[in-house]
């Protein structure tokens, strides 16, 4: 039968949030992009954090955070990441 159904498929609970700003490039060869970027839903809901995004990223796109807790550390000066 062709509408058997073989498993469960389950999401993981994500909360969107859009980019407001794209700080600079980060990791050790600049692979990730920092940006600030606004939560819009949920608990923390008008929240502004810092997220380290891998992949192609601007301004006005929405993000789909799993968490919201964490917050990536700031650029230093040079444009790097802290040790």
């Amino acid at each position: 039968m062709a509408d058997e159904v073989k498993g469960k498929v389950e999401f993981s609970n994500a909360v969107p949030a859009r980019v407001e700003e794209v700080v600079g490039r980060t990791g050790t060869r600049g692979e990730a992009t920092q940006v600030r970027c606004k939560i819009l839903e949920g608990r923390d809901q008008n929240k502004t954090i810092r997220r380290n995004v891998r992949g192609p990223v601007q301004m006005g796109d929405i993000l789909m955070l799993r968490e919201t807790e964490i917050e990536a550390r700031p650029l230093n000066k040079a444009g790097r990441g802290n040790s």
